[in-house]
C-alpha cells in the first residue's frame, strides 16, 4: 500500500528518484504513470498489477453504445505510459505529464493506498490547505 508524503528532487530533464518506500510497493522496476482524470493537477503512479486491476472495469463497459465510457477509456489509456526505473530507482517523467501537473521544480510524492501521486509542491500545498478548510 502506498503511504506517506515525500519531497524528492526533480532533476534536469524531468528525472525523479522515487522514494524507497514508494519503490518497495511497486514490487519491481516497472510502473504506469498517467495524468489525473479529475480536476486535480497531478500525475498518478501505479504498479503494473494495480493498473490492470483498476482499469479492467472500464474495459468491460460497452464500446459501441456508451459514449461516456469511450471518452473515459480514451482519457485513461491514451494518457498512460509504462515506465521502467533504472537501477537507482530513477525515471524520466514525460514532458506532457509535467506540463499537465504544472511541475517545474519542487515536487511532492504522496501515497494514496492503491496508487501514488506526483504534484507540484506549490499546487499540493494549495490543494491540501483547501482540503483542511473543508473539514
Amino acid at each position: 500500500m502506498f503511504l506517506g508524503t515525500f519531497e524528492p528532487n526533480l532533476m534536469p530533464g524531468g528525472r525523479i528518484a522515487l522514494p524507497k518506500k514508494i519503490r518497495d510497493e511497486l514490487l519491481g522496476r516497472k510502473l504506469v504513470l498517467t495524468v489525473s482524470i479529475g480536476d486535480e493537477p497531478c500525475i498518478y503512479g501505479f504498479s503494473e498489477k494495480m493498473w490492470e486491476s483498476v482499469t479492467t472495469p472500464e474495459l468491460s463497459k460497452p464500446l459501441f453504445s456508451d459514449k461516456a465510457g469511450r471518452d473515459l477509456r480514451r482519457k485513461i489509456f491514451s494518457e498512460a505510459e509504462r515506465i521502467e526505473l533504472d537501477g537507482q530507482g530513477r525515471c524520466i517523467m514525460p514532458e506532457r505529464m509535467l506540463a499537465f501537473a504544472g511541475i517545474k521544480d519542487n515536487i511532492v510524492v504522496n501515497g494514496n493506498g492503491d496508487h501514488f501521486e506526483i504534484w507540484s509542491k506549490n499546487r499540493w500545498e494549495e490543494y491540501r490547505a483547501e482540503m483542511i478548510k473543508q473539514k
